[in-house]
């Protein structure tokens, strides 16, 4: 079951027609307190939120979202017409999987949903305990420490972070974390990549140097 909390009524109802279209169970909410009333009967496998609305604003909807252990896991993906970076970063750091920003083609939408669903339905296969630059990272129980002091990553912040620290020494190029991380190689802007490192990076604090840019082509973990 995807939510939607959306109080334009076109956009509203355009997103829930193509994800019904694409086999997906919708329920839409223009308000955020029918969103929260039906929020206590069910969870919804993924929410698509936008940032402007009346009676609250959709980063203050997150943040309650993200404290709450019961609802803390639902993947979000922010809608929003401003394409600023303060307000996309504000929004990844509140724990947004994602965004969009209006206009936005519904195929795109679609895509982003289906990749942030899968991140989240991945095996536990294959997971390890990663150490390096006095960062530990846990991936069987999701937890990230840099030195002594736990740090709480988006999904993508984690999985962004632990591929880093597996290519330790190597450069990744944005498209290379596009295509392991979003699972796409289109529809997302590479933009999208440098504000998930910089919110990552704000929130490894000291750490955050063992991030390095590589000018014109993207990332290495040192």
């Amino acid at each position: 079951m995807i939510f939607i909390l959306e109080d334009d009524d076109s956009i509203r109802k355009l997103i829930n027609y193509s994800l019904k279209s694409q086999g997906f169970e919708v329920q839409d909410f223009p308000l955020p307190s029918l969103f929260w009333q039906a929020l206590e009967s069910q969870t919804p496998d993924l929410l698509l939120l936008d940032i402007m609305l009346p009676e609250e604003d959709g980063i203050s909807i997150l943040k309650k979202l993200r404290s709450n252990s019961k609802t803390s896991t639902i993947p979000v993906i922010m809608l929003t017409a401003k394409d600023s970076e303060y307000d996309i970063v504000t929004g990844l750091d509140a724990g947004a999987d994602d965004y969009v920003t209006k206009p936005f083609g519904m195929m795109a939408l679609v895509s982003r949903i289906k990749a942030v669903l899968r991140r989240y339905e991945k095996s536990d296969s294959k997971k390890e305990v990663l150490k390096a630059g006095g960062i530990t990272i846990d991936e069987n129980q999701h937890t990230v420490f840099a030195g002594s002091q736990q740090i709480f990553l988006t999904v993508k912040e984690f999985d962004l972070l632990a591929l880093l620290i597996k290519n330790r020494g190597n450069v990744l190029t944005r498209e290379q974390l596009l295509e392991s991380i979003w699972e796409v190689s289109t529809d997302i802007e590479s933009r999208t990549v440098d504000v998930h490192i910089r919110t990552l990076r704000a929130k490894l604090g000291e750490y955050e140097k063992n991030i390095e840019t590589i000018r014109g082509v993207g990332y290495k973990f040192i």
